[in-house]
């Protein structure tokens, strides 16, 4: 098993490509940490799992809280970051600057709260994955925010591959993916919205969280790659070409 005896650490852990990913790492052999802020979907979480994972609770909007977590765990191989709110698309011009600024937390400030905080303590032959998305280079009418944090991981996923050297850092750029993150969109609506997505890929389908934790698995495991925003979006951003 590819990576039998590692540690790996799982913020946004929980559901989703999280929970996809902490589940396919502890198939190959390591042992998994899955944090989430939810007490609730961390129990649940781990009633899915292998007795190799653990959960932790932790609040990414505060750093004392993610220190506390790498505190806890201690030397560690890998950190995946998935975690990040839903974001429903308004337009800039009516949105409050600290309604915009709250917006940026989890999904671009938490990560580099993580990454700070867990650096000095990847392992040799370690690595750091990221999460962005394809709003990064598709952007539509009202998600100009949500461009703007996937673009910035993007960015950092960049400068701390340069930075953090020999640690590896990349970032998975996923496309429309089938997680629970969608659920607060009525089935009816959500089928006719999922079709719509798939008919904008190259391969006519929408992404599944298995996908994207094969993905990073691949990244955790490849020592030659570093620096790369990996795109797993069914050729989602060629189809809009």
């Amino acid at each position: 098993m590819a990576l039998s005896g590692q540690r790996i650490v799982i913020i946004g852990g929980s559901s989703g490509m999280g929970l996809a990913t902490a589940r396919a790492a502890a198939a190959a052999g390591a042992a998994v940490t899955i944090a989430s802020s939810d007490q609730g979907r961390l129990k649940s979480a781990l009633a899915q799992l292998p007795d190799t994972c653990e959960g932790v609770v932790v609040n990414t909007r505060d750093e004392t809280s993610v220190a506390a977590l790498f505190d806890r765990v201690g030397e560690l191989d890998h950190l995946v970051y998935t975690a990040g709110d839903a974001v429903r698309p308004q337009p800039l011009a009516v949105l409050p600057l600290d309604a915009a600024r709250k917006l940026l937390e989890v999904r671009f400030w938490g990560t580099v709260a993580a990454v700070k905080h867990a650096a000095g303590r990847v392992r040799d032959g370690g690595s750091i994955v990221l999460t962005s998305g394809t709003v990064a280079v598709r952007p539509a009418p009202g998600t100009a925010l949500a461009a703007g944090a996937a673009a910035a991981t993007e960015g950092l996923t960049r400068g701390l591959a340069a930075e953090l050297a020999p640690i590896r850092v990349n970032a998975v750029r996923a496309g429309a993916i089938r997680t629970p993150l969608w659920d607060p969109v009525p089935e009816p609506q959500r089928a006719a919205l999922f079709s719509t997505l798939a008919d904008q890929t190259l391969t006519k389908s929408i992404g599944e969280a298995d996908q994207i934790a094969a993905a990073h698995l691949y990244l955790m495991e490849n020592h030659f790659v570093t620096g790369t925003i990996l795109t797993v979006d069914g050729g989602a951003t060629l189809a809009g070409n």
